[in-house]
């Protein structure tokens, strides 16, 4: 891994991030404390917080946003303006619990989701655009809609 203090860039701030091999990160990113495995896609707009891990061979589309608490294993993608959340009651001061979330390997989510706190999303599952995500998806689940429920399951064959 490469470790990277801060880009040469004008409009992204890239610090202390531990980004693999062959990963790309366009411009236009907030990218904190936090690592990236190998041969991902971060494209622009978008912001990471510390202690994000994202594992290798992912793809993260425009404007999502990712706070402290998510793992995001290897093979995973998120479409453009998904927003991850890490506390169930927000508040501008005071003290927080951060739930943390995990994306499993070869899942998938849709355009425009929301993955609200403390949820972990099954491998190889699939969350449809415009989903909002409130428990945990099984392996291979389809979710959609708002809350997301089960529609099927992938077929492995």
């Amino acid at each position: 891994m490469v470790r990277r203090a801060l880009e040469s860039s004008k409009f992204s701030i890239i610090k202390d991030v531990e980004i693999g091999e062959g990963t790309r990160i366009h411009d236009q990113v907030n990218i904190y404390k936090c690592k990236i495995g190998k041969n991902c896609k971060i494209d622009a707009y978008v912001y990471i917080e510390e202690g994000v891990e994202i594992g290798d061979n992912c793809k993260i589309r425009p404007f999502v946003f990712i706070p402290t608490g998510v793992i995001i294993e290897d093979h995973v993608f998120v479409g453009p303006n998904v927003t991850f959340t890490n506390d169930k009651y927000p508040k501008a001061r005071g003290e927080w619990k951060l739930l943390p979330i995990r994306v499993k390997r070869g899942a998938s989510i849709g355009a425009n989701s929301i993955v609200m706190a403390g949820v972990t999303i099954g491998g190889g599952s699939l969350v449809g655009a415009g989903s909002v995500v409130t428990k945990d998806v099984p392996s291979n689940a389809i979710v959609a809609g708002n809350p997301a429920r089960i529609i099927r399951y992938r077929d492995n064959k």
